[in-house]
C-alpha cells in the first residue's frame, strides 16, 4: 500500500512537470517513458502476485520494455503490449493503464481478478485488443467502452458481470472483429445497436441472462461478415425467420437452450460454409428442412431436444463431411436410411426418444457413439456393430429380439458403456463381456436371456454398475466378480440365481426374489444390508431378516434349479432326467413336508373360494337393495363411471363423459410420470381449470369400494403446501385422479429450465429457503398426521409445484396406496426417470416403502435448490453424484463453493447448516436420517437469531 501511494504520488507530480515543460522535446520524452513505468507499477501495486511473476518490473528503470510480459514498440519505444495471463493474479484493475498512450493490446485473462472493470480503459487511445476473460469481474459493463473505435478484440467472457449492456454499447464498434461476453450474468435485450458492428466476424454472447428476439431482419442478419454466432443458454425466443442465407460466410451458429419456437429456416442450407449447426433445446416444430442437404461441408448437426416431426430426412446419407449427429428428443418417425453407411467420418449418432422404427443398421466404421435409445426399432443386433471400435453402444427401450453378438477384439479395447436393457433379447451372455477392460457400466436388464451367468464376468477389470436384474438368469453367480474391487452397484434381483458368490465390497447390491439359500457372509455389505435387498429368496439366513432362519430347504430345489418349471426352453428328456433325479433326491422328511404343504394350500383354496362366493351373495343383496332406492348411493355412481368430486354436489356423468375423448389426448398432455399421465381440463364450460392424471392399469385397485376409500384418504390431505385431490373418476378400464391445476409450473421448470418463461427470475436465497420449509411441513403433514402415514415415495423437483407467490405445492403424493403392490416396472421407471432421488435402499429394487424414503428425496431436493445444478451429470469421462460432490466438499473445508451464484447474495450462516441437513437426510442408512416432523424443527432453528442456533451436523 505505501509503494502504491507513492506511485499514485509521483504520477501526480509528473502530470503537472509535462504540462509545464510542453514544448521540450527530449524532456517530454523522457517523461513519457516513465509515464509507461510509473503507469504499470501502479498496476502492480494494485495486485496480488503469489508466484512473483512480475518481479521485473522495477519502478527504478527508465524503460518497461525490458519487463517479463511487456512489448514495446521499436519505433517509440513505448509499451504496446501487456499480457498477464495465468498467472494467478488476484486483486483490481486500478487506475495508472490510462498512461499507456500507445497500448494496443491487454490481455489479463485467466487469473482471479475481482471488482469492476475500470472505466478508464476508455482513456486509452489506440487499444485493439481488450482480455479480461475467466476472471471474477463484477458490476455493469462500462458505457465508456464504446469509446475505444480502435477496438478490435473484445472478451469479457467467464466473469460474473451483470445487468443490461448499455443502448450504446456498440455505437463506434466500426473495428471491431471478435466480441464474447459469454458465461456472465448479463440481463435484457440485446442492444439494436450490434447491427452497426458490420465487420463482426466472430460473435458469442452465450451463457447470460439475454431475453428477446435479436434473429430479426436488420439484426444480426444484418451482420453479413459473421463467421460464427454463439447465443445458446440465454431466455431468447420468438420464431428464426428466413434470411439466413445474407450471412454469407457464416461457418457456426449455435442457438441451443433458448426459447425459440416455430420452424427451422427454410433457407438454412443457402450458408455454403456452414460446419456446425446446434439448435438443440430450443421449442422448434416442423420437419427437419431439405436445404440442409445442401451443406456439404457440415460436419455438426445436433437439433436435440425440440419438438420436430416428419419423417427422418432419408437425405442425411448424403452429407459425407458429418462427424456428429444429435436429434434425439423429437417426433420423429420412419427407418434409418441405408444411405448412412456413406458417413464414413460420422463419430456420433443419437437418435434415442424418437418414433423410429425398422431394423438397426449402423455398419459406420468411425462411429464411436451409438444412442438410439426409446425408439420401436426391431430385428436383432447388428453382428457387425459389436465388430467396431466403440465407446458407448445404448439400445435400450426398444423391440429388439435375438442374441446378443459375440465382440471381437475391437469392441474389447474401446467399449465403456453398453446398454441393452428394456428388450426382448434372449440367450446366453457372451463369454467375451468379461474381456471388455475398459467397460463401466453393463444394462442387461429387462430381457428373457434365460442363461447362465459366464464365469468371465468376473474378469472385469474397471465395471462400476452391472444390472442384469429380470432377465431370467439362473445358476450361480460368479464367485470374483468383485475381485476387481471397482464394482460399487449390483443389481441381479428378479432372477433365478442359486448361490451368492463374495460380494464383500459392493457400495449397493440387491439380490431380492431369486432362489438363495443359504447363511449370508458376516463381513462386508453383508452387515449394512436392508432387509428389502435379500427377501424373497428360498431360504437365506441373516440376522436383518425377521423370523427363524430357515436352512432346512430341500437339496434338489438347491441343486436342480430348473425344477421350478419357468424355464420351458430344456427338452423333454431333461426335463424328465431331473425328474428322476429328484424322485433320487427326496427323504422321508421332504415328503413329509411337501404332504403337509398340499394340506395347507388345499385349505387355503377352500377357503379363498368360500370368502369369493360370500362376497358375490353379499354384492348380490347390495345390488338389490340399491335398485329399490330412489337415489342413487357412491357404489352406484361409481359403477356408472361418474365423476365424484368431494366437495361438490354435482356428480352427473354428463358432465365428464362427454368431453372425456377431447381431454384425454395428446395435445391436451402436460406431463409424464411413473404412475401415469396428466391432462389439463375444465368441467364445463365455464367450470375451473383442472390437472387429470389417468393412472397406469397394471396393478390398480380392482374393486370399486377400495379405490374409493383409498382416494377418500388421500382427498383428506389438505394442507397449505399440498396440492388438493379434488376428485376421481373410476370404471375398470380407466381409473382418472382430478386435482387443481398450477399455472405457474413446477420447481423443476425453476432451476433447471431457465428457458422457460415462468423461470425467471432466478430464485433468491429467501425464496429458496421458503420452498424448502414449505416442502418440508407438507412432507411432514403426510407422514404424521395419517395412520398409516403417506408416502408421496416420488419426492422431486417436478411434482413441487409454486404458486404466485413462489410457495411450495406438493402433488402426486401417496399414489403408491392405489396399487396392490408396486410393480416392478413400476419401481424400474421411477429409478430410470429420477437418478439421484431415489433412496439406496429403493435404488436396487427394493419394494419397501417408508417415511425415510422421501426423506432422502427431500435431501436430494435441499442440494438442488441451494447448488442449482441436478443430483446426477453426467460428464464425458465420470459421472458426478451431487450428494457425494457436496459431501467431499464439506470434508475438505469448501463446501460453500458449490452455492449457486445465480440467487445472488446470501447469509452464510443460514445456507451452511441448511447443506448440511442436506447430507443427514441423504445418509445411506435410513435410520440415520432424521424424520420430516425433525426436519421441521430444525428448519425452523436454522431461522432463528444465531444465538439461539444450533449446529445440525
Amino acid at each position: 500500500m505505501k509503494m502504491r501511494s507513492c506511485a499514485v504520488l509521483i504520477l501526480s507530480f509528473l502530470s503537472i512537470i509535462t504540462f509545464l515543460t510542453t514544448g521540450c522535446l527530449s524532456g517530454e520524452t523522457v517523461l513519457q517513458l516513465n509515464d509507461d513505468v510509473l503507469g504499470l507499477i501502479v498496476v502492480k501495486s494494485g495486485l496480488k502476485d503469489p508466484f512473483k511473476s512480475l518481479d521485473s518490473w522495477n519502478e527504478d528503470d527508465e524503460s518497461a520494455c525490458g519487463w517479463q510480459f511487456v512489448k514495446c514498440n521499436p519505433g517509440n519505444g513505448r509499451v504496446s503490449e501487456v499480457s498477464l495471463d495465468g498467472l494467478n493474479l488476484s486483486g483490481k484493475i486500478s487506475r495508472g493503464l490510462e498512461k499507456l498512450q500507445s497500448l494496443k493490446v491487454l490481455s489479463i485473462s485467466n487469473n482471479n481478478l475481482t471488482g469492476n472493470i475500470n472505466p478508464e480503459l476508455a482513456l486509452i487511445p489506440n487499444l485493439q485488443k481488450l482480455n479480461l476473460s475467466h476472471n471474477t469481474l463484477s458490476g455493469i459493463i462500462p458505457s465508456s467502452l464504446s469509446n475505444i473505435s480502435s477496438l478490435q478484440f473484445l472478451d469479457l467472457s467467464q466473469n460474473s458481470l451483470s445487468g443490461p449492456l448499455p443502448d450504446n454499447m456498440f455505437e463506434n464498434c466500426i473495428s471491431l472483429r471478435y466480441l464474447s461476453l459469454s458465461g456472465n450474468r448479463l440481463e435484457g435485450p440485446i442492444p439494436n445497436t450490434l447491427s452497426k458492428c458490420t465487420t463482426l466476424n466472430h460473435l458469442n454472447l452465450s451463457r447470460n441472462h439475454f431475453s428477446g428476439n435479436p434473429i430479426f431482419p436488420g439484426g444480426i442478419w444484418s451482420m453479413t461478415r459473421l463467421r460464427t454466432l454463439d447465443l445458446s443458454n440465454n431466455g431468447l425466443s420468438g420464431p428464426i425467420p428466413v434470411g439466413m442465407s445474407a450471412i454469407h460466410n457464416l461457418k457456426e451458429i449455435v442457438l441451443h437452450g433458448n426459447q425459440f419456437s416455430g420452424s427451422l429456416p427454410a433457407d438454412i442450407g443457402l450458408c455454403p460454409h456452414m460446419t456446425k449447426i446446434d439448435f438443440s433445446n430450443n421449442l422448434l416444430t416442423g420437419k427437419v428442412p431439405e436445404s440442409l442437404q445442401k451443406l456439404e461441408a457440415l460436419s455438426f448437426l445436433s437439433l436435440s431436444n425440440n419438438i420436430l416431426t416428419g419423417d427422418f430426412p432419408q437425405w442425411i446419407g448424403q452429407m459425407n463431411s458429418l462427424g456428429y449427429i444429435d436429434l434425439s428428443n423429437n417426433g420423429l418417425t420412419g427407418t434409418l436410411p441405408a444411405s448412412m453407411a456413406n458417413l464414413k467420418s460420422l463419430k456420433f449418432l443419437s437418435l434415442s426418444n424418437n418414433k423410429l422404427s425398422g431394423s438397426i443398421n449402423v455398419p459406420y466404421s468411425s462411429l464411436s457413439v451409438v444412442r438410439l435409445r426409446g425408439n420401436a426399432f426391431t430385428g436383432s443386433i447388428p453382428d457387425n456393430l459389436f465388430d467396431m471400435k466403440l465407446d458407448e453402444i445404448d439400445l435400450s427401450r426398444n423391440e429388439l429380439t435375438g442374441f446378443i453378438p459375440p465382440a471381437t477384439s475391437k469392441l474389447f479395447e474401446n467399449l465403456r458403456i453398453l446398454d441393452l436393457s428394456g428388450n426382448n433379447l434372449r440367450g446366453d451372455i457372451p463369454a467375451q463381456m468379461g474381456l471388455f477392460s475398459k467397460l463401466r457400466y453393463l444394462n442387461l436388464s429387462w430381457n428373457h436371456l434365460e442363461s447362465r451367468m459366464p464365469p468371465e464376468l468376473g474378469y472385469f477389470q474397471n465395471l462400476t454398475v452391472l444390472d442384469i436384474r429380470n432377465s431370467g438368469l439362473i445358476g450361480s453367480i460368479p464367485g470374483d466378480i468383485c475381485d476387481s474391487g471397482s464394482l460399487a452397484i449390483l443389481q441381479l434381483d428378479g432372477n433365478s440365481l442359486t448361490e451368492i458368490g463374495k460380494l464383500e465390497n459392493l457400495l449397493i447390491a440387491n439380490v431380492s426374489y431369486n432362489r438363495l439359500v443359504g447363511r449370508l457372509p458376516s463381513g462386508g455389505i453383508f452387515q449394512t444390508l436392508d432387509a428389502s435387498a435379500i427377501e424373497g429368496n428360498l431360504g437365506i439366513c441373516s440376522p436383518i431378516l425377521k423370523g427363524p432362519c430357515m436352512l432346512n430347504v430341500p437339496k434338489p430345489l438347491v441343486l436342480d434349479p430348473y425344477a421350478y418349471g419357468n424355464h420351458q426352453h430344456r427338452g423333454n428328456n431333461e426335463r424328465s432326467t431331473n425328474s428322476i433325479r429328484h424322485h433320487r433326491f427326496l427323504s422321508v422328511s421332504s415328503i413329509v413336508a411337501i404332504s403337509a404343504a398340499i394340506i395347507i394350500a388345499i385349505g387355503v383354496m377352500v377357503i379363498t373360494l368360500l370368502n369369493a362366493s360370500a362376497r358375490r351373495r353379499i354384492a348380490f343383496v347390495d345390488n338389490a337393495l340399491e335398485s329399490m332406492c330412489t337415489s342413487s348411493t357412491r357404489s352406484a355412481n361409481l359403477s356408472a363411471g361418474k365423476l365424484i368430486l368431494f366437495d361438490s354436489k354435482s356428480n352427473s356423468p354428463d358432465l365428464f363423459n362427454a368431453s372425456l375423448d377431447s381431454i384425454l389426448n395428446k395435445a391436451a398432455e402436460i406431463g409424464e410420470g411413473v404412475f401415469g399421465t396428466v391432462y389439463k381440463a375444465s368441467l364445463g364450460d365455464q367450470g375451473p381449470i383442472l390437472a387429470i392424471k389417468k393412472l397406469v392399469t397394471a396393478n390398480t385397485l380392482q374393486y370399486q369400494e377400495e379405490f374409493d376409500r383409498e382416494v377418500r384418504i388421500l382427498g383428506k390431505a389438505r394442507h397449505p403446501n399440498l396440492i388438493p385431490l379434488r376428485g376421481y373418476y373410476w370404471t375398470p378400464q380407466l381409473q382418472l385422479l382430478v386435482s387443481d391445476y398450477a399455472v405457474l409450473g413446477s420447481l423443476q421448470a425453476k432451476l433447471h429450465e431457465p428457458n422457460l418463461p415462468s423461470s425467471s427470475p432466478p430464485l433468491t436465497w429467501p425464496n429458496r429457503f421458503k420452498i424448502v420449509v414449505g416442502t418440508a411441513k407438507g412432507l411432514a403433514h403426510l407422514h404424521h398426521s395419517f395412520r398409516p402415514p403417506i408416502i408421496h415415495y416420488n419426492v422431486k423437483p417436478s411434482n413441487i409445484l409454486l404458486d404466485e407467490n413462489l410457495n411450495p405445492k406438493i402433488s402426486d403424493f401417496g399414489l403408491a396406496r392405489l396399487l396392490t403392490k408396486l410393480d416392478k416396472h413400476v419401481v424400474s421407471n421411477r429409478f430410470q426417470s429420477a437418478p439421484g432421488y431415489v433412496a439406496p435402499e429403493l435404488a436396487c429394487q427394493s419394494l419397501r416403502v417408508n417415511e425415510k424414503c422421501d426423506v432422502y428425496g427431500f435431501g436430494v431436493l435441499i442440494l438442488e435448490l441451494v447448488t442449482g445444478r441436478r443430483p446426477v451429470e453426467y460428464g464425458e469421462d465420470n459421472v458426478v453424484i451431487l450428494s457425494d460432490h457436496v459431501r467431499v466438499l464439506l470434508e475438505q473445508g469448501n463446501v460453500l463453493d458449490c452455492v449457486d451464484l445465480s440467487m445472488g447474495e446470501y447469509p452464510e450462516e443460514e445456507v451452511l447448516p441448511v447443506l448440511k441437513l442436506a447430507l443427514v437426510c441423504t445418509s445411506q442408512i435410513p435410520s440415520s436420517r432424521p424424520s420430516m416432523a425433525e426436519v421441521v424443527q430444525i428448519l425452523q432453528v436454522i431461522k432463528t437469531p444465531i444465538p439461539n442456533r444450533m449446529e445440525v451436523y
